[in-house]
């Protein structure tokens, strides 16, 4: 017996081999299986959403999850082999904090862009072309690239790092890999078709509400306001504003905001010249950044807003330009594309319609305003001074015939009251033939002005009257002089005469200017400094005028005039 028992172990020992084997080839059959069935189940996970920012995050977090890499992100390709979104997958906020900047698409991230293939490497420092790190970002070892193809378009890459364990990945990893980033494609394709269809129903409805607060004959700072919220929503943005310019065309300024952080952003200014919103004013063409930092846009128009993407519709065509939507969003976030660009364009030009049908409204109501003026004006000259012209003198004939003094003496007062009362009524037919520009008041109103002005110092409201063409024939350097004058009067009222009663009068006659104006103070001291009144003097002296102060009568009498030739 003990001579067959070795024999016997032999063939045990080689059994124990095949089902070790056998064993190792059923467990890895069953961890293929696990994965094929982890695979078809991310497939399916990755194309049950159609937002296009969820669904890449979904990718990136599958793709992790399958080749159990550490970290895990997905570049999205823009023009000139950059990097227009990075979605990284593994990092915390805080780690993300720690990095300076994100991939701006060079070294082996910018190869995989220009030649997008499959790229599997045991250390990522191994290729040539690796181009190393930012500050902050965490160290990184083996690699794998995969690109993410949409039809025949390169959409991005996806990029997996540090294997856990320590290991590499293998070729099974990157069949895996590359079979979810065929699948991403599709998903994406899909994603971006219902994102298209979705904004398109979007626009035509926002379109719709436009049109109709435009045809209601709404105000068109409530147009503009609507349209920034809207424009917001649609575009997917953070932030907008709507920057009108100044009339040399030289500042933009903010007159809408819509967004968090947006208050307070009324009334900011940028230049235009070099400005991201300059470039859209001035070339009539929509413009995009994927930095606001590269907008040369002022802090004091963004503020504390922290803005990445961002881009300037005109709001108008080429030549017509009225202002400028800007739009900004989240650094990271996708940045507009050219699409978007072209429908927020024809979007914008609903705000330049907004704008020239305001213009058109004000310009038809001041039209409306001097027509009724006019006709106001002609029909107190033609009517009712005719009138009150032949009463006054139908009751100066009669006067001969009164003998009694009292009632001749209120007859004669009747007729003076009905002259102050003509005179009057011209001084207004003169107000009413004026046009009045808000932007540079009119003489009578600089006027009004000073006289009200003065009435808080001196505790009661002068008397004024203004007669004759002022704001017609008094030229603007002589109407500065006047106002000096006249202001100066004033102040020494207010300072010296202790008055109770003050009263202006202003004349405007074929070729003279006069002021007067009077008070029932103390008068004129015989000593002190008269300092003012040589002023007053002086100027008309230097018109070739005259200038009177009187106190003879009791209060102050001061007459300036000047010729108007």
């Amino acid at each position: 017996m003990t001579e067959k028992e070795p024999r016997s172990l032999i063939p045990n020992m080689r059994l124990d081999e095949l089902l070790a084997e056998l064993q190792g080839r059923l467990e890895a059959v069953l961890a293929t299986r696990d994965r094929v069935h982890a695979l078809l189940e991310a497939v399916v996970a990755v194309g049950s959403d159609l937002d296009l920012e969820t669904v890449l995050r979904r990718i990136v977090e599958t793709a992790t999850r399958l080749v159990d890499a550490t970290y895990g992100a997905l570049g999205v390709a823009g023009e000139q082999s950059t990097l227009l979104q990075f979605v990284p997958v593994g990092l915390s906020e805080e780690e993300i904090a720690r990095i300076e900047h994100w991939p701006h698409g060079l070294g082996l991230l910018g190869l995989l862009i220009k030649e997008p293939q499959t790229l599997r490497l045991r250390h990522i420092t191994d290729h040539p072309a690796s181009y190393g790190f930012p500050p902050g970002h965490p160290p990184m070892g083996s690699f794998l690239g995969v690109p993410v193809r949409v039809r025949e378009e390169v959409f991005g890459n996806l990029y997996l790092t540090e294997k856990r364990g320590g290991g590499e990945f293998d070729a099974e990893d990157e069949a895996i890999v590359s079979a979810l980033a065929s699948a991403a494609g599709v998903a994406i394709e899909n994603a971006r078709l219902y994102e298209e269809t979705r904004r398109r129903e979007m626009w035509l409805q926002a379109s719709a509400e436009v049109t109709t607060a435009l045809l209601s004959g709404a105000e068109p700072d409530a147009v503009l306001t609507l349209m920034a919220h809207l424009a917001r929503g649609l575009a997917s943005a953070d932030i907008t504003m709507i920057m009108l310019p100044d009339a040399a065309r030289e500042v933009l300024q903010v007159t809408i905001a819509d967004g968090p952080g947006a208050d307070g952003l009324d009334q900011a200014r940028v230049d235009v010249e070099g400005s991201l919103p300059g470039r859209a004013l001035l070339g009539g063409e929509p413009v995009t950044v994927t930095d606001l930092g590269e907008a040369d846009l002022p802090a004091a128009v963004v503020r504390d807003l922290v803005v990445g993407p961002a881009a300037a519709v005109p709001l108008g065509v080429a030549g017509k330009v009225r202002g400028v939507l800007v739009l900004g969003k989240r650094p990271g976030r996708i940045p507009f594309s050219g699409g978007e660009l072209r429908v927020l364009h024809s979007f914008a030009g609903q705000a330049a319609v907004a704008l020239e049908l305001a213009e058109a409204r004000q310009d038809a109501e001041r039209l409306g305003l001097l027509e009724d003026r006019d006709r106001i004006a002609k029909d107190l000259h033609d009517v009712v001074i005719q009138r009150l012209f032949a009463v006054a003198m139908t009751l100066m004939s009669i006067v001969r015939f009164v003998d009694h003094p009292e009632a001749s003496g209120r007859l004669q007062h009747g007729i003076n009251e009905l002259d102050e009362t003509i005179r009057q009524i011209r001084s207004t037919i003169f107000a009413l033939q004026t046009p009045r520009q808000a932007a540079d008041p009119s003489l009578r109103a600089r006027i009004v002005e000073l006289v009200e002005g003065a009435r808080g110092h001196l505790g009661f409201m002068p008397g004024l009257r203004m007669e004759g063409q002022l704001d017609n024939k008094v030229p603007e350097p002589l109407a500065g002089q006047l106002l000096a004058v006249l202001r100066e009067a004033l102040s020494n009222i207010v300072r010296h005469a202790r008055a109770s009663r003050a009263d202006v009068f202003t004349e405007a006659t074929a070729d003279r200017l006069t002021l007067t104006v009077t008070d029932d103070g103390i008068g004129l001291p015989d000593e002190g400094k008269r300092s003012g009144l040589r002023n007053m003097e002086e100027r008309a002296a230097a018109l070739g005028g005259s200038f009177e102060a009187d106190s003879s009568q009791g209060g102050t009498r001061l007459t300036w005039r000047v010729p108007l030739t």
